[in-house]
């Protein structure tokens, strides 16, 4: 994993027939989050039937991580994405400041310190 404050895994289920309006919405948040200062990775995954997504996020800091919960991205477009898909599972992992985690765990998310391991 790349050094950073904190990383996501956001699994969502696509309903039924609105994949052509979640791919529009997920291409909104990209290029939302391209501009963010400190947003290191923002990549969709989708499964081979197009029902199920994954999205991982990575951020520099804490801070970071912050600017995009307060920002246009989340404050925004996830409302307009939660109409087209469900919330199945939301972790992070890392640190994402207090403040982040308090506004984290509105969405249900469930936070992993880091313990150990190799991150070059």
């Amino acid at each position: 994993m790349t050094k950073a404050a904190a990383h996501l895994l956001v699994e969502l289920t696509i309903h039924n027939g609105q994949l052509d309006a979640f791919q529009s919405v997920a291409k909104e948040m990209i290029a939302g989050s391209q501009v963010e200062a400190g947003t290191l990775g923002y990549e969709w995954f989708l499964s081979s039937d197009r029902k199920r997504c994954r999205l991982l996020e990575s951020y520099s800091s804490a801070d970071a991580l912050l600017a995009h919960f307060t920002g246009p991205v989340v404050q925004q477009l996830v409302p307009k994405m939660m109409q087209h898909v469900t919330l199945d599972r939301f972790e992070v992992y890392g640190d994402p400041g207090p403040k982040a985690a308090a506004m984290l765990a509105n969405f249900g998310a469930q936070v992993f310190e880091h313990w150990e391991g190799l991150n070059r």
